[in-house]
């Protein structure tokens, strides 16, 4: 039995539910249990997860506690379709994706603020990669790990910047309109 603990207000968000949507009995291996973010217990921090950030997995006494790494351990540890594709130049090109989030989320972001106009770019890197291939609309051609990565921040970015911002970032780029 492995536990993730998740956001009591937000259980729904939980990134174990799509990772192996296919593995059969894959929820029962996984206990969710809910905390309260604003009233963490102690023992939380002290026997689970020291920097007290949720998700966290625990299974097999290892506990992981970043997103992404939860969710490659899941894809190495659990039966199902695995999040990685195959071929050689995919893999390499996910790991680049991958290793662009926080540069992605921080560019992004900045324009929240009015300290940066660069948003443009970084969505039109988006539409780039989703170009490299063309055997699906994913990032690799196949539903992976890299569209999992993805996909809260854009669905969150979207709205927010259609209604605050008054800026589409699916004009000029068909790609990115598909994906979402």
């Amino acid at each position: 039995m492995c536990y993730v603990i998740v956001n009591a207000e937000k259980p729904e968000q939980v990134v174990v539910k799509p990772v192996k949507p296919l593995a059969p009995g894959l929820q029962d291996k996984i206990k969710l249990v809910p905390i309260d973010l604003k009233n963490r217990p102690t023992w939380y921090k002290e026997n689970v997860y020291p920097p007290n950030k949720v998700p966290a997995l625990e299974h097999n006494n290892e506990v992981k506690g970043e997103s992404l790494d939860l969710i490659k351990y899941i894809d190495s540890h659990f039966e199902g379709p695995s999040l990685f594709p195959d071929d050689p130049a995919k893999k390499q090109f996910a790991d680049e994706l991958l290793s662009y989030i926080d540069s992605f989320y921080k560019t992004v972001t900045s324009s929240f603020k009015g300290e940066g106009t660069e948003a443009g770019i970084a969505f039109d890197n988006i539409e780039t990669a989703l170009t490299k291939f063309e055997d699906g609309p994913l990032f690799l051609g196949q539903f992976s790990l890299v569209d999992i990565a993805y996909a809260p921040f854009i669905e969150r970015f979207h709205p927010f910047l259609l209604d605050v911002k008054k800026y589409d970032i699916t004009l000029g780029r068909p790609k990115l309109a598909t994906w979402i």
